[in-house]
């Protein structure tokens, strides 16, 4: 199986969508087969763990396209924490999830995400205003896409880095024989 490429010379939304599953299945690889020591470990001083990206990023991806793209409220777990009270929840309660419980939480957001992308640009496009009330102006799809490449390619770097000092595994692609994220 091979790992997801934006096209060479696609068009806009495709080459944004490639990049964006690309981040997603780089991000898969780095956090695949581990166990709960290996998703709590950490570069100090740093306290960003492979579990907590994985948490935080199901948080990004259900933010950016439930709540923020279509104006929904977020489901569960999101909708029973106190972000005033604990802020970083995701981060924190990663700890006390098993690794199959990240993992799961976090492909189902995914899954939501892209189905919230194709609901969006069936409707207007790259061109999709954010329902979300959050903004002075609201940013379209187009952005908000950008904005999630970049969070994701910042925290592929965090996982590369956290991966590597797990069990020496590095690289930019999975080898050939590695099953990309569907």
């Amino acid at each position: 199986m091979t790992h997801p490429e934006p096209p060479l010379a696609g068009d806009e939304t495709t080459t944004l969508l490639g990049s964006l599953e690309r981040q997603r299945a780089t991000f898969a690889w780095k956090c695949g087969g581990l166990d709960a020591v290996g998703l709590r470990a950490r570069l100090k001083p740093s306290a960003i763990t492979l579990g907590g990206l994985l948490k935080h990023l199901a948080l990004v991806e259900d933010d950016y396209f439930t709540r923020r793209l279509l104006g929904r409220p977020l489901g569960p777990p999101w909708d029973t924490v106190d972000w005033d009270a604990d802020p970083d929840w995701e981060w924190r309660s990663a700890a006390e999830d098993t690794p199959e419980q990240l993992m799961t939480l976090w492909r189902d957001a995914v899954v939501r995400s892209r189905s919230a992308a194709a609901e969006a640009l069936a409707d207007r496009g790259l061109d999709q205003l954010a329902r979300s009330a959050r903004w002075t102006e609201p940013p379209s799809m187009r952005r908000l896409l950008v904005d999630l490449i970049e969070e994701y390619a910042r925290h592929v770097g965090h996982a590369d880095l956290i991966r590597e000092s797990i069990d020496g595994l590095v690289g930019e692609d999975p080898p050939p024989e590695h099953p990309s994220f569907p």
